[in-house]
């Protein structure tokens, strides 16, 4: 009987709000457990950017990112928001060492192909180390996962923190009872935008492809969406979009094949 793991991702609005990534980290710091946070910081990112004089620039809910921009993401992701994250773990007694996919060779990627988008420095996912991740996770530590990957040729990679969640719930699918919870602003999938309200409580396959067709789904929500799709396909057993403040696996939009 395989054991279980949460592997929880925090988006950007909540990472830039003080009170609700406190609600959220207590909440995580109390799950029991072998655990993964993964977490974004594209809104502190494009702060930090804008101060800098650096333009952002958004194309379907991802960042392009030329050689300025990732400058600007590994000093955000990697150091100011990932080692805030860490020691507020570590306030709470959970013992956290964070991550990028460069560390320990844990995340590599390739630069993304230009098509009809170039989205410059920017790293699609080729593999998960999860034996690296079951060592620390086995060891008593709580990765903590930055949006950064590299190619393993020197060069570091912007990555969607969604998809580098649902890559590594896939990856540890084969050792763990997968739980992956994608955590953020909203109560979860909502069937009208302008309404918190209006959770959709379970979404399938034929439900996204239909929402996304008429426009219920955009932005963001999309790649979020395909990857909880993907994830469940690979073996994650259980995949919850919901409110920062509600991890109990109790509340929000479940996924399901």
């Amino acid at each position: 009987m395989k054991l279980p793991l949460t592997i929880v991702k925090v988006g950007g609005a909540v990472v830039e709000d003080e009170a609700a990534l406190d609600r959220l980290l207590a909440g995580f710091a109390a799950i029991e457990g072998r655990k993964v946070l993964v977490h974004g910081g594209g809104r502190r990112a494009t702060a930090v950017a804008r101060r800098l004089g650096i333009e952002s620039r958004m194309v379907n809910g991802r960042r392009v990112t030329d050689r300025d921009t990732l400058e600007v993401v590994t000093m955000v992701y990697g150091g100011l928001v990932n080692k805030d994250i860490v020691a507020r773990l570590q306030a709470r007694g959970v013992d956290a060492i964070g991550l990028t996919g460069a560390d320990g060779d844990v995340v590599r990627s390739h630069k993304r192909p230009v098509s009809d988008v170039d989205y410059g420095f920017v790293g699609d996912v080729e593999r998960v180390d999860g034996g690296m991740l079951a060592r620390l996770v086995e060891a008593g530590v709580t990765p903590v996962m930055a949006p950064l990957t590299h190619d393993g040729r020197g060069c570091m990679l912007n990555t969607n923190a969604d998809t580098i969640a649902a890559e590594t719930a896939k990856a540890m699918a084969g050792r763990y009872d997968v739980t992956l919870m994608f955590c953020f602003e909203k109560k979860g999938v909502l069937a009208d935008p302008g309404d918190d309200d209006s959770v959709i409580p379970i979404i399938t396959r034929a439900d996204f492809e239909r929402l996304a067709a008429d426009g219920t789904v955009a932005g963001g929500m999309l790649p979020k969406l395909e990857n909880a799709f993907n994830a469940i396909a690979a073996g994650v057993s259980r995949v919850n979009i919901t409110l920062a403040t509600a991890i109990d696996g109790r509340h929000g939009t479940m996924i399901v094949p």
